[in-house]
């Protein structure tokens, strides 16, 4: 009998040691080690998916391109309670932006209607539900703000998100370099369209574009660089490894695959290379000319770039890449 009792207890602690932490309410939880892997991806997902225009930490003077994502979410729950017709909603609008079904009309009127983003639906999918199952980042002056307009205090509703202490890979310091450099070209590029239009934004890109990349070149200690098959600039002309990879992201991006960066390491260095993809917004520059490009901005294009190839583009199509080297991150013991 008692042999029989310890055994039952013995049983019953292994039980719980596999189940996981309980909830308030009593129910179990997921293991934290699984539930932080998922909580690492969608929130990546998000900063480096949506930050380029929903950056919480955008100052609120005018130099916001776009809503901070808390905002989204908080509209969003305002019409979609429920967990999946919340997901529902938001990969609707990602996937075909429109302002008849704009959950934000006073953004749009501010900021514009978001260009149409191709991204893999499963990855829109990952965010959405991280946004719905946990709190996201918000700025200081946010709370306020919905607390006087709207006054419901669960805008944010959700978990706190518990996220593990992951060692920097190659792989990771590269979406860094990428992406940081996107964003401060991404935030200046989008402004300027937003303030002074198209034509401005081309001469802003002839003026500006390489002393911005240069300086975050210096700031991550990296050569970064943007190289296409068809440069606008003879400068970003890829190489033959270059040209190579850009086929294969034109593979990968055509066929709908979830693209991962590519990379070399070879003599303490890392060689990184991922796609950079059109949107519609991009098409303004790199479309067709007369169909999306009008006849000033193409004016405009052929004075201060005569040897330009990177135009004819569609939505959701490799016009190049980023090839950004840096040394190889020391392992930590």
């Amino acid at each position: 009998m008692r042999s029989a009792l310890i055994s039952m207890v013995v049983f019953l602690l292994m039980l719980s040691c596999k189940q996981g932490p309980k909830t308030s309410e009593g129910e179990v939880s997921e293991p934290i080690a699984q539930t932080a892997s998922k909580v690492e991806e969608g929130k990546k997902l998000m900063e480096n998916q949506c930050y380029l225009c929903h950056n919480p930490s955008a100052p609120e003077n005018g130099q916001r391109i776009g809503p901070p994502m808390v905002a989204v979410k908080a509209h969003y729950l305002e019409d979609h309670a429920d967990r999946e017709a919340f997901v529902d909603a938001i990969m609707a609008f990602v996937k075909l932006p429109s302002e008849d079904h704009a959950q934000m009309r006073g953004a749009v009127r501010r900021f514009g209607l978001m260009p149409a983003q191709q991204f893999p639906q499963d990855e829109v999918r990952k965010i959405a539900e991280y946004m719905y199952d946990y709190r996201i980042e918000e700025p200081d002056w946010f709370r306020a703000h919905w607390m006087d307009r709207r006054g419901d205090s669960l805008y944010n509703r959700g978990k706190t998100p518990i996220v593990s202490e992951i060692e920097v890979t190659p792989k990771e310091l590269g979406m860094r370099y990428a992406l940081g450099t996107k964003k401060v070209l991404g935030k200046n590029l989008m402004g300027t369209i937003q303030n002074e239009g198209v034509e401005a934004a081309v001469a802003f890109c002839n003026e500006r574009a390489y002393p911005l990349t240069d300086s975050m070149s210096t700031n991550f200690n990296a050569r970064i660089k943007r190289v296409s098959d068809k440069p606008r600039n003879p400068k970003n002309q890829a190489n033959v490894v270059e040209l190579a990879h850009i086929e294969t992201f034109k593979g990968q991006v055509a066929g709908g695959a979830s693209v991962q960066p590519i990379l070399r390491e070879e003599n303490g260095k890392v060689y990184f290379y991922y796609p950079i993809v059109t949107n519609t917004m991009c098409l303004n520059c790199h479309g067709t000319p007369g169909q999306n490009i009008t006849q000033k901005v193409y004016k405009s294009l052929s004075e201060l770039y005569p040897q330009d190839k990177a135009i004819g583009y569609g939505p959701n199509e490799v016009r190049g890449i980023w090839s950004i080297v840096f040394d190889t991150p020391r392992k930590t013991d």
